[in-house]
């Protein structure tokens, strides 16, 4: 695990900026935390990153955004399942066949279990300053890409 500190909301962007850089269709980008922790603040720099020229919504009411060319260099599906009271309910997303895209999925646990095994697990807390702390679970899939190592 990897313990990253992200002093202002720019970091944040910044690492999701970075992230733009290595990923690849096919990718899951399980993204953890309270609300108001900077999820889809790293969301937002990964999608900038991939060329979206505007701000992106975030997904809590549509629950999938997807993106894909030419507003985005690769097709990407942000996700977000704070709203999923049930297991069940996934099935009715179709993100299941998103082979081609990056998926970005915030609120992950509320798929219950270990639903993306392979997923880079980036859980996000804020600190007594306002700051925040990123954990990092790296899964051998991403260890020769993760930017921050």
């Amino acid at each position: 695990m990897t313990v990253i500190r992200l002093a202002t909301p720019a970091d944040t962007h910044a690492l999701g900026l970075r992230l733009a850089s290595v990923v690849k269709p096919g990718d899951v980008i399980a993204l953890t935390g309270g609300l108001g922790s900077g999820k889809t603040s790293l969301a937002r720099g990964l999608l900038q990153g991939l060329g979206l020229q505007e701000e992106a919504p975030s997904p809590s009411f549509a629950i999938v955004q997807p993106y894909d060319r030419p507003e985005t260099r690769i097709p990407v599906l942000h996700v977000d399942l704070y709203r999923i009271d049930d297991r069940a309910e996934m099935e009715e997303l179709g993100i299941d066949d998103a082979a081609d895209a990056v998926l970005v999925v915030e609120w992950p646990e509320r798929a219950g279990g270990n639903y993306w095994p392979d997923a880079l697990l980036l859980s996000l807390s804020i600190d007594n300053d306002g700051g925040r702390s990123l954990t990092a679970q790296v899964p051998t899939a991403w260890k020769a890409r993760w930017p921050l190592q």
